[in-house]
């Protein structure tokens, strides 16, 4: 009775088979869509007009509502891109490295949104559109690590290879994730400290907060809805290469 039941979870199709989770993410796509939509609509009624000026940088403190999440949203990229890497190389995972394709010009946009609407939100505020601060820096780092990991990507013919490859730089990256999160507490910054993420609780106000956390996930939902598109496509790319190979052995 054992070995039947065990024989059945085994031909069980499973989320990790490409197909398997093609047809998932088919369905999911929509949902997450509708939902991303309304988390956006509802986190800029907040932001937009709920939420309170500030008392110094009056209405200019709104481009925080984007600025910040996208900011949170091109770490994570990043961080979903370290653990498809390691499942890439250690576990061997059948979607890791399609996972971390997905995510990587998804976290490229991201982090590009947060350098713009940074600079829009510093040149009021520091009188300049840019400086060399340790957090731009940084930040404009990982910008650039993902235009690169993303070239390196399509230099690679064979797949396999350009996984593996992808995966150690990948992982070698990741170093600049800590450098940012916490570059405002080891160097003198003109970024100021973590307000929200803080052991001892955030030290906003729930006025700002709310809306805040409310556009962060609407980021978030963005985030998983692209993913799971990209995803889906690379897999159908992989599917449609793999039978023009066939047919190419075939003919020969």
């Amino acid at each position: 009775m054992t070995s039947t039941a065990s024989a059945d979870r085994g031909q069980r199709p499973s989320i990790i088979n490409p197909g398997r989770f093609a047809g998932i993410a088919d369905r999911a796509i929509p949902w997450f869509a509708a939902a991303t939509v309304i988390a956006f609509a509802v986190g800029l009624y907040f932001a937009l007009w709920a939420s309170p000026e500030d008392y110094q940088q009056g209405s200019t403190v709104r481009i925080m509502y984007v600025h910040v999440p996208a900011a949170w949203l091109a770490m994570f990229s990043y961080l979903v891109m370290t653990s498809a890497a390691l499942g890439t190389l250690v576990w061997r995972h059948p979607l890791a490295d399609v996972a971390a394709k997905a995510a990587a010009p998804i976290g490229a946009a991201f982090t590009l949104c947060a350098l713009a609407s940074g600079s829009v939100w510093g040149k009021p505020m520091w009188g300049a559109w840019w400086v060399w601060d340790a957090r731009l820096t940084s930040m404009l780092i990982l910008f650039f690590m993902y235009l690169g990991i993303i070239a390196l990507w399509r230099a690679i013919d064979e797949p396999t290879r350009a996984a593996r490859v992808t995966a150690i730089v990948i992982l070698v990256g990741f170093i600049n994730i800590p450098i940012i999160k916490f570059s405002v507490d080891w160097w003198n910054t003109l970024h100021q400290g973590a307000s929200v993420l803080r052991f001892d609780g955030p030290t906003i106000h729930s006025s700002m907060l709310i809306p805040l956390l409310i556009m962060a996930v609407a980021f978030m939902l963005l985030f998983t809805t692209l993913h799971l598109a990209a995803m889906r496509t690379d897999l159908i790319k992989r599917r449609a290469r793999a039978v023009r190979l066939r047919l190419a052995r075939g003919g020969a």
